[in-house]
């Protein structure tokens, strides 16, 4: 670059004067090539800040950072300088200087302590009033990996977050960490190192109550369980922790529902109990604090509150119609061993009645006009007489059933049997469907188990029982599972 005017008036000591570099200091004379000597040297007009010029000609100037910007690059800037001469004539010649911009790299002052707390997220954001570009330069912020300590992680953003352990937070009691990283502005990419200081909190902070479930309303049944897992954590250190408890607004609640785990996790486990809640209630509400305390008294609680609804008893229910179900098929137990008994009676009975026909036998002798009586020798045995009456008589000779003459006869045997045997098959039939289908509790509990235990009320009464002429009394209505397993192979002896 040249000046604006041909340098007809003035020359100058430095070459290439017209370029110029923020932040460099350039330097040169000035003179007048007129053959009339300078009598002083000015500057004619505004000039930029730093421009000096003294009488004999000397130019100096340190062009400061923020006259060319990163987007420009380079900017032109003007000055007139006029030399007065021994003759008084005045002459003047304008300058033009290109200005390029000098990036800088950040800058990182001393920043203030990183303070932590214990088993918690911290996080810090490298504040701008610290580190900076002096170009206003965007900053990227990069870790250094051997500085950083597990679990520590600084984003581009320079947002600092670490959750330091219970051995990491200890070590900073005696030894504060510091941790070196790295500052870099775009586009040209300078870098600068910086440093932070971490250190334990010095505030005397409360512990910290973690629940999970983190629910503060519960609403449950008598018979369902509440269970939750109870952490606790200081921010000064975990062995500042002295106590953690609870305390519930219903005195049946007792302490020991809270048990330990670990030094700093403890587990609630509770179940209200069918007895809770009065049936005329419906539902009880029971609030529960949790609480922990340091060795400074510092207190910190977490408040939820139970629901508790009035439930059935499934488990006593369950045994109820277990009860049930077992009792239906005792009866029908009992009824089948007598039917079966009958069954062998009347089959004897019978068979009697049968042999009675074949070896008994008897005479039968009407009067008419008798004259007298003389011996009968019978045939087939001579040692059997019997008297006959002499004269006009009529004799009868035949072969009747024992029955007829005991008082029964076979048909009614006959009609027993199958009374008996009509019974017991529709017995049978149902009790072994009854004890299939309701083997299992989950089957009982439905509504069809009474209605089905009902249609084995009308066998075990059946009214042609009565022509049995069965003994109730003498009936049996004590059976282990065996025996019923036994009479019904679906039976169940799961409650």
């Amino acid at each position: 670059m040249t000046t604006a005017l041909q340098a007809q008036h003035l020359s100058f000591s430095k070459g290439d004067w017209s370029i110029a570099h923020e932040g460099e200091e350039i330097n040169f004379q000035i003179t007048s090539t007129d053959s009339v000597p300078a009598l002083r040297f000015y500057f004619e007009g505004e000039v930029l800040q730093g421009m000096k010029l003294d009488s004999t000609g000397h130019f100096s100037w340190q062009p400061e950072f923020d006259l060319v910007s990163r987007q420009e690059r380079m900017k032109s800037y003007t000055v007139v300088i006029a030399v007065v001469l021994q003759d008084q004539r005045l002459l003047r010649q304008e300058g033009t200087f290109t200005l390029t911009h000098t990036n800088r790299e950040p800058l990182a002052e001393e920043l203030p302590v990183f303070y932590v707390r214990q088993g918690v997220r911290n996080q810090y954001q490298i504040s701008a009033d610290y580190v900076f570009d002096p170009d206003g330069d965007p900053l990227v912020f990069k870790s250094i990996p051997n500085q950083m300590s597990e679990g520590m992680v600084l984003s581009a953003s320079g947002l600092l977050t670490w959750t330091p352990s219970r051995n990491q937070f200890n070590t900073l009691k005696n030894n504060p960490a510091v941790v070196e990283f790295i500052v870099q502005d775009l586009p040209d990419k300078s870098e600068k190192k910086a440093k932070l200081k971490i250190a334990q909190t010095q505030l005397d902070l409360s512990p910290e109550i973690i629940l999970v479930p983190g629910d503060s309303v519960y609403r449950i049944k008598e018979d369902e369980l509440v269970n939750l897992k109870i952490y606790a954590t200081d921010p000064n250190g975990d062995d500042n922790i002295t106590a953690i408890g609870f305390v519930a607004s219903d005195n049946r609640l007792p302490k020991n529902l809270l048990k330990e785990n670990a030094p700093l996790q403890s587990e609630f486990t509770w179940s209200p109990g069918y007895s809770f809640v009065d049936e005329a209630e419906k539902v009880r509400q029971v609030e529960i604090i949790f609480y922990a305390i340091d060795r400074a008294s510092n207190k910190t609680q977490r408040r939820i509150r139970i629901h508790v609804h009035d439930a059935e008893n499934l488990d006593e229910k369950d045994k109820f119609i277990y009860q049930k179900y077992r009792i239906s098929l005792i009866s029908a137990k009992g009824l089948l061993d007598q039917l079966d008994e009958k069954h062998s009676e009347l089959t004897k009975l019978y068979k009697q009645a049968k042999r009675g026909k074949k070896h008994r036998a008897i005479v039968n002798a009407s009067l008419g006009a008798a004259t007298g009586l003389s011996p009968v020798v019978l045939p087939t045995d001579q040692s059997k007489v019997v008297s006959g009456i002499g004269g006009t008589t009529v004799l009868t000779l035949g072969t009747l059933e024992a029955t007829e003459v005991i008082g029964k006869s076979k048909t009614d045997i006959l009609d027993q049997m199958r009374v008996c045997v009509e019974i017991r098959n529709q017995l049978q039939i149902e009790g072994d469907n009854f004890a299939r289908r309701y083997a299992l509790k989950s089957e009982r509990r439905k509504k069809e188990f009474d209605a089905d235990r009902e249609k084995l009320l009308p066998i075990i009464n059946n009214q042609k029982l009565l022509l049995l002429e069965l003994d109730a009394a003498r009936r049996k209505n004590r059976f282990d599972n065996k025996d019923l397993k036994k009479a019904f192979p679906d039976f169940s002896e799961e409650l």
